[in-house]
């Protein structure tokens, strides 16, 4: 069973994780369809940054994930070595 602080930051992770896709649904869903002089635009990013944003965080994160697997195999391996 998990603690009171384990719960707590669960909770908010899903709440950042809700904030960003409301935020990211609004801003690539929406968006497109306000006129570009009203008053929202400028609580958001230029639409390019709707792709960029995205494709850079996931190439960070499987670079991440790759280097973290390749550093447990060459774990494993040395030692297997060892014995």
């Amino acid at each position: 069973m998990a603690t009171g602080s384990d719960q707590a930051v669960g909770m908010g992770m899903v709440a950042l994780s809700a904030l960003i896709f409301t935020y990211y649904t609004i801003w690539t869903v929406v968006l497109p369809f306000v006129d570009d002089d009203h008053i929202v635009h400028q609580y958001f990013l230029p639409r390019p940054y709707a792709v960029i944003i995205p494709t850079v965080a996931g190439v960070v994160a499987l670079s991440a994930i790759g280097s973290f697997f390749g550093y447990v195999m060459l774990q494993d391996k040395m030692k297997k070595k060892a014995k």
